[in-house]
């Protein structure tokens, strides 16, 4: 979301410059600026094109999670592709020379793109905080690729909505027009309490949600590691004896056995998914276990086959410790999201708000210029921040740059960060 400063020769969200004396500059820092600027074109486009590249050739890669990461993919790339190369110029030389038509759908392709970035580092949040917090209902849903289109759509949908009716009918609702011909940025751009409100959505509300998920698969991880340790610790003592009801009573039966029939592991393998993913710390208890296995058990002479097979905790246990180790990386991965999403996004919007304020005279425009191509510079970084932390993408890169490499080495099990 970008402009020039009115009367300067920074480059901002939304605003441009005044006379070519005033934004001249040295040659040699053209050629510097001109030089990072491409550079960053390329970074964003060559990084974001082989994410979507990655949904292409794999089709292992298409589940729900992934569709959001090429979402997010796209958004970037139309950044790298459109936004910033029309800048650019305008930029360097502090006028705008493609017509009041084109700055329009600049002004709306900045915007919407920016914006829809940031809504769908959200809905990759939740995305994972569902898949951490509510795992059993999570994995039923995950191939549903009707669900996660409309939620991909619905990002683009209110990502225009925020700003798009606005700069495109702004002039018409006041009746004139405050941008000069030579510059080009919003008519909303000193109107603090405007941008105040569409901020709380584009950023505040956001950045509040993304620490919200957080935080919360943080506290759901801490709780199942105390409740693993405490597993871990019943499991070392002797245990000769399980327990069956019996008329609402308990009692003890002793029992021996060395193998267990392959229906009684099948029908345990349904109960163990069940139970070794719960969505808070004790969800379940020994009865609803019990219940659960007195449910799928086709014979109830074997309902103490069914018991043993389920208290047998040493195989539960290393498959919830795997997924305990994979949620401990997605939680990681989720922390470094809200840092980058932080410091690329929060010194902008502060700064906006401030310079609409004041009527663009208390912000330097040097602090303006470096807040605004940070709002860039996070299209960069995403590609890198969110897939390459997936197995799953980068054996997909390494099919696309490596594909001799690829055939000769053995295919590896996806598994998420």
């Amino acid at each position: 979301m970008g402009a020039h400063l009115p009367g300067s020769n920074s480059s901002g969200n939304l605003t441009p410059a005044v006379s070519e004396a005033e934004t001249a500059l040295p040659g040699y820092l053209v050629v510097i600026l001109s030089v990072l600027m491409v550079t960053l074109v390329v970074v964003v486009v060559a990084g974001n094109a082989l994410v979507i590249l990655a949904f292409i050739v794999d089709k292992t890669l298409r589940n729900q999670s992934n569709y959001f990461f090429l979402n997010l993919a796209i958004a970037d790339f139309l950044v790298g592709a459109f936004c910033i190369p029309v800048y650019i110029p305008y930029n360097l030389t502090g006028r705008w020379m493609l017509g009041k038509g084109l700055c329009k759908v600049w002004l709306v392709m900045d915007y919407l793109v920016c914006t829809a970035s940031v809504f769908n580092i959200v809905l990759i949040s939740y995305d994972r905080f569902l898949s951490v917090t509510r795992a059993v209902k999570y994995r039923a849903q995950r191939n549903l690729t009707r669900q996660a289109v409309l939620k991909m759509l619905a990002v683009w949908v209110l990502a225009f909505l925020l700003y798009g009716p606005a700069i495109i009918l702004w002039e018409t609702v006041v009746g004139r027009s405050i941008v000069p011909s030579h510059e080009c940025y919003a008519e909303f751009y000193f109107t603090w309490y405007f941008l105040l409100s569409a901020s709380t959505f584009e950023f505040f509300t956001p950045f509040v949600s993304v620490t919200f998920f957080n935080i919360s698969i943080y506290l759901n991880i801490y709780c199942r590691n105390k409740k693993l340790s405490a597993s871990i610790e019943d499991s070392d003592k002797p245990q000769n004896t399980i327990k069956h009801t019996d008329g609402g009573m308990w009692s003890v039966l002793f029992v021996k056995t060395r193998k267990v029939s392959s229906e009684a592991a099948a029908i345990s393998a349904v109960i163990e998914d069940d139970m070794q993913y719960p969505s808070s710390c004790g969800e379940h208890n020994a009865s609803q276990i019990f219940m659960q296995q007195q449910r799928f058990s086709p014979d109830r002479k074997n309902l103490r086959l069914f018991q043993h097979t389920a208290s047998g905790v040493r195989p539960g246990r290393r498959t919830q410790g795997t997924r305990l180790s994979r949620d401990k990386k997605i939680a990681k991965s989720l922390a470094i999201i809200v840092c980058i999403f932080g410091i690329c996004w929060a010194p902008y919007t502060l700064l906006m708000i401030i310079r609409a304020a004041c009527s663009g005279k208390c912000v330097s425009k040097y602090w303006y210029e470096v807040t605004f191509w940070l709002l860039w510079l996070n299209s960069a970084i995403n590609p890198f921040l969110y897939p390459l932390c997936h197995s799953s993408f980068r054996r997909a890169f390494s099919k696309i740059l490596c594909p001799k490499r690829q055939s000769v080495q053995p295919q590896i099990e996806a598994q998420s960060c």
